[in-house]
């Protein structure tokens, strides 16, 4: 719809942050203070996936590019975004059915998306320097305004209620924060739409750039698991890497950044369910096999 319909929608595009903005809103009423503090008692698990996905993957994620595209082409800027943008909340969702640790997945989301101004705009500043205009001060601010505060504030109401907001509101505000989510991809869809025709050639390399970088974000949380051999673990942390912020990314791409760099992000929407599925079958069948099934 974003794509076909795009000079009908295009004029709603400067809703999205707003839009975004509600959505880590719900995110953090779904959030108690204390499940992100139990995290840190043993906090060696978080911070071995958060050195994956922040650091090793975004560092994959330019080389994958630079080979591709050359080390300053605006698709790998892309695809370096695409590994820096926080973990995705709906890895949560595939944590609780692969039976793994859902106060970690929680905390590990939580505390990327707080980190987030800081390791968005410093990855991209590390890796490219130069070779991009990038408006450090705009994204750190941009990701406070619609991240780390809403879900901040999501939170604090969670708390301050004891839970109350969470019960009362979370079903009313989880459905409409899936309208929202459907009206940010659609949106953004209709700002790309235009340059879609530009890019040409380049979209089924760009797509099977982007299912590489899926499956070693998933490869890349199971070997973070490794010393603690924790099938449970092993699913939190795997998700945990798998799945990223797209919408985020989006808007960040499409904000600060040429078109073909958020193209990368907008492709991973039609990879990263899939891709946590058939993940999710895997670890079913390595299981399996493991107890002689």
């Amino acid at each position: 719809m974003g794509f076909l319909c795009s000079d009908a929608l295009i004029a709603g595009v400067p809703l999205v942050p707003w839009l975004f903005a509600y959505i880590t809103f719900a995110m953090g009423l779904g959030i108690r203070a204390r499940e992100v503090a139990r995290a840190f008692v043993r906090p060696l698990p978080m911070l071995a996936a958060l050195a994956a996905a922040h650091i090793l993957l975004p560092l994959a994620a330019r080389g994958a590019g630079g080979a591709l595209f050359g080390p300053d082409s605006p698709y790998t800027v892309g695809f370096a975004l695409f590994m820096l943008i926080p973990l995705g909340i709906s890895s949560l969702m595939w944590v609780v059915v692969s039976g793994g640790r859902p106060a970690l997945i929680t905390a590990l989301v939580t505390f990327s998306s707080l980190l987030s101004p800081l390791v968005v705009p410093l990855g991209l500043d590390l890796m490219f320097g130069a070779a991009i205009e990038m408006d450090t001060r705009g994204i750190m601010l941009d990701l406070l305004l619609i991240v780390v505060l809403p879900t901040a504030a999501g939170i604090a109401l969670n708390e301050a209620t004891r839970g109350r907001a969470h019960a009362a509101l979370q079903p009313g505000a989880a459905f409409v924060s899936k309208l929202a989510f459907l009206a940010v991809i659609v949106l953004n869809a209709a700002a790309i739409g235009p340059h879609v025709h530009a890019l040409g050639g380049a979209v089924p390399a760009v797509a099977a750039a982007v299912v590489t970088l899926v499956a070693l974000g998933y490869a890349a949380g199971c070997i973070a698991a490794l010393p603690w051999r924790s099938p449970d673990l092993t699913a939190t942390l795997a998700y945990g890497c798998g799945i990223r912020n797209i919408s985020l990314g989006i808007v960040i791409g499409l904000e600060y950044f040429p078109p073909e760099a958020a193209m990368p992000v907008v492709l991973s929407i039609l990879i990263q369910q899939p891709g946590a599925a058939v993940f999710h079958n895997l670890l079913r069948r390595i299981r399996g096999t493991g107890t002689g099934g």
